[in-house]
């Protein structure tokens, strides 16, 4: 009989581990750029909740059941006590030289009594205090310590590049390459003394920008210690998160719901997510069961050492926290690893629910919760890593499930500057609205948003199943957050809906059209009106006379600033083919060219170009720029052969039989050439002049998908049967030099296979990769196919093009 319980028990456990879906990072709120919050790991729990940066942007979550504590959201950000204070801490000077000095600099024993003095930070950027231009920067700090608690202690440093930092003579960090803000290092037990110190670094530039700030920090012991609940399943659907806990005798469900509903622009453009609490009891009795939520005011700033201020106020049935920065900086930071520090992070939970809200700190508020004294200020100006804490009475809760939920949001303002006008968000398109109005029409609508969601998460799982299986479909609902949170809708000055990217841990730069190209699939197959939104600013671009090459351009700036490109150079066949076949694209997921027809002149210039330019590319970039040049590369031949053959059947539609059949007869007489320059026996290599070499020619699933024609179904047959020998652990590699891939063009590749099992050959080691891989970040589309590990990118839209074999499937495309 024992044994039989074992197994049985065995079981169920082995069941519940299987339900769980695994995920390298799981989404929680999930909006654009900048409001977007992930859980990094496994467990809701085991983590500060943070951004898709990485910064830590702290969402807390805890469940008293009776007079027990249970946290199961987030974990508590950590808190520290200033030893030697950093500039962002306080004013401090330090001794400094450019010029190499003697041996043993580093020691405390040295006499730097000759070096210069400066104000901290050190750097070229306009806020730094001492300026420093050179290549190198040796620095030293003597301090003096009272006592030396046996608390631990962290080196609290930010730098740009290389460092080597001494404490007391001893080496204690080195690192090569630069940070964009504060790492707490841990420093060896015993090397700081009670009495004289010295922290003593060289930092050295070796491109870019020059950045140096350091002091010494110890933990904050006085954290509060709470038992965690049990997470017993995670479940990702297309836009919801839903985790399942048990703390104590009741069983607690928790749902993150983003409504992002592609069919309803205005809803998805509008940024406010929902978290669901269902509570009911698991042992036949009834508890008294609070839920507390604390949203961290760092999700409104760009880094933790910014100003906020924060208010309690109460509006259409609604209690509401707010809180921003006291600067409001609108629109005045771009770049890659920027947060937003503007505009206002909202809490809001109905008035039925009958809340209590306060504002204090993350530790303050807790302990608040676990006392039931609540602090009643209805602001707190000018503080610090302030929270937004709101406990809900769920009552006496008993095998029937309760239900409450919270709002949480984000008023941008002003979304992003375009051509020097300065955007605001959709929802404001009058500039009278309040977001508290918001708000109140969010909390309206929960009830039949969480019908339609449910009803939208089931059917794209079942329309992507049938698509490609189990599998691919796993990979799309995982997908699906991610590629819409990496853009913004806003409406251009002429009305143009634009969809604007942001090309995430990679260079920041916004409507990148090689970003463009791989997303595109997520958007043919549930709204084109918002695949035109990613094309629209490119076609004003060339069309305003702002850009006057004879290709489209690589950007309109870096984000949040459309102001024209920033990129260093430009992918002239690459961009020009892209925007024709998504045009093209558009053309037949509406069935018209009326959208072609608009932008007809400046298309006819991007395809006189790639019909001079396009079939043997020069020595330039395509986008898999991280791969570096090619010359003569074949699948950027393969891109403006398929752009030109779109091209020619957006013409016959419109009616222009003479130009059709011109660029139509260029492209199959392109395609032919291109077979025999590139064959290389069992396949086709990566350039025309290198044989023994190979390349996914992801870019020929346009041909099939268009229904072109320009090139032998053998001629996909021939690469696919050749891939199939190249596959590792991990997915197929991108081509011969590396073996790195991209997860998005191995879709791409898949779907030009002509039966499901060999399509399934691509999908399993890349879906592998995504619940296997040790890289704990929001879906990289750059990884190692031997390892799985991440080898750059996070967080980015190209995801979207996980979508490709959907859309084969809604073209009824085999």
């Amino acid at each position: 009989m024992r044994n039989l319980s074992l197994l049985a028990l065995c079981l169920f456990f082995n069941l519940t581990i299987k339900a769980q879906d695994k995920a390298p990072a799981y989404p929680l709120i999930t909006h654009d750029a900048y409001f977007s919050i992930w859980s990094f790991g496994d467990g809701l729990n085991q983590s500060v909740t943070k951004h898709w940066t990485g910064k830590e942007q702290s969402l807390l979550g805890v469940i008293k059941v009776d007079d027990q504590f249970y946290r199961f959201l987030g974990e508590e950000t950590k808190t520290y006590k200033t030893i030697l204070p950093a500039a962002d801490d306080l004013k401090y000077q330090a001794n400094y030289t450019f010029d190499k000095p003697e041996k043993d600099w580093e020691s405390s024993n040295y006499n730097d009594a000759s070096w210069k003095k400066g104000d901290a930070p050190f750097g070229d950027d306009r806020a730094d205090k001492t300026k420093w231009n050179s290549d190198d920067l040796y620095f030293r700090r003597t301090f003096d310590v009272a006592d030396v608690s046996a608390t631990k202690k962290y080196l609290k440093l930010n730098h740009d590049d290389n460092v080597l930092v001494y404490l007391n003579g001893k080496l204690i960090y080195r690192k090569n390459g630069w940070v964009s803000d504060y790492s707490y290092l841990p420093i060896e037990d015993g090397i700081l003394q009670k009495g004289k110190n010295v922290l003593a670094i060289h930092c050295k530039n070796t491109a870019g920008g020059r950045h140096l700030d350091a002091g010494i920090v110890e933990e904050d012991a006085q954290n509060v210690k709470i038992a965690s609940a049990t997470q017993t399943n995670v479940n990702i659907e297309a836009t919801t998160t839903k985790y399942t806990f048990t703390a104590g005798n009741v069983e607690l469900q928790v749902s993150f719901t983003s409504p992002l509903l592609l069919n309803d622009i205005k809803l998805t453009a509008r940024p406010i997510s929902y978290i669901n609490y269902a509570v009911k009891s698991t042992d036949g009795k009834s508890h008294k069961v609070d839920v507390f939520f604390g949203a961290s005011s760092n999700i409104a700033v760009n880094t933790p050492n910014q100003s906020v201020s924060a208010w309690k106020t109460s509006k259409n049935n609604l209690s509401i926290l707010k809180t921003g920065t006291v600067e409001q900086s609108i629109l005045k930071k771009r770049g890659d690893d920027v947060r937003i520090d503007w505009g206002y992070l909202y809490v809001a939970v109905p008035a039925q629910f009958k809340a209590t809200q306060f504002i204090s700190s993350q530790h303050e508020s807790l302990k608040s919760f676990m006392t039931a004294k609540y602090p009643t200020e209805a602001q707190v100006s000018n503080s610090k890593s302030l929270n937004l804490s709101s406990v809900i009475p769920f009552g006496s809760v008993s095998s029937a499930a309760v239900e409450k939920y919270i709002m949480i949001g984000y008023d941008d303002l002003k979304s992003v500057e375009y051509f020097g006008e300065k955007l605001s968000p959709v929802w404001r398109q009058s500039g009278s609205q309040q977001f508290e109005d918001q708000l109140a029409e969010a909390n309206t609508q929960y009830p039949s948003l969480k019908s339609k969601c449910a009803t939208f998460d089931a059917k794209l799982y079942s329309d992507a199943e049938k698509a490609g299986g189990k599998e691919y479909a796993a990979m799309c609902k995982l997908a699906y957050r991610q590629a819409i949170a990496a853009h913004k809708i806003v409406y251009a000055p002429n009305g143009d809906i634009l969809f604007l990217s942001k090309e995430n841990f990679s260079n920041g730069s916004i409507n990148t059209v090689d970003v463009t190209y791989p997303s595109a699939p997520q958007f043919l197959v549930y709204n084109p009106e918002l695949l035109k939104g990613m094309l629209n600013g490119i076609f004003y671009y060339s069309e305003s006379g702002k850009w006057k090459k004879p290709f489209a351009a690589h950007d309109l700036g870096t984000y949040p600033l459309a102001n024209g490109q920033t990129y260093g150079e430009d992918m002239p066949v690459e961009e020009a083919g892209n925007m024709i076949i998504l045009t093209a694209a558009i053309t037949k997921a509406e069935g018209n060219a009326k959208y072609a027809e608009k932008h007809w002149e400046v298309m006819s210039v991007w395809a006189n170009y790639l019909l001079r330019e396009g079939f043997d590319p020069a020595n330039q970039l395509c986008t898999d720029d991280f791969a570096g040049h090619l010359a003569r590369n074949a699948n950027l031949s393969v891109k403006a052969i398929v752009a030109l053959g779109g091209y020619a059947q957006m013409a016959q539609l419109l009616g222009k039989t003479d130009l059709a059949t011109k660029y139509r007869t260029a492209a199959l007489q392109m395609a032919q050439n291109w077979m025999k320059l590139a064959d290389d026996g069992d396949h086709y290599a990566l350039t025309f002049n290198d044989k023994n070499t190979w390349s996914q020619k992801y870019n020929l699933v346009w041909d099939k998908l268009l229904k072109l024609d320009l090139f032998p179904k053998e001629v996909y047959k021939k690469e696919i049967d050749f891939y199939l020998t190249k596959q590792k652990d991990f997915g197929l590699p991108l081509d011969s030099r590396k073996t790195y891939t991209k997860s998005d063009w191995i879709m791409w590749t898949a779907t030009l296979a002509d039966n499901e099992a060999d399509f399934q050959k691509f999908i399993q080691p890349i879906y592998r990769y995504a619940t296997e891989t040790e890289s704990k970040v929001p879906i990289s589309d750059w990884h190692e196919t031997t390892n799985g590990k991440m080898v750059g990118f996070q967080a980015r839209s190209v995801v979207g093009g996980y979508f490709i074999k959907m859309l084969a499937y809604k073209w009824n495309i085999k």
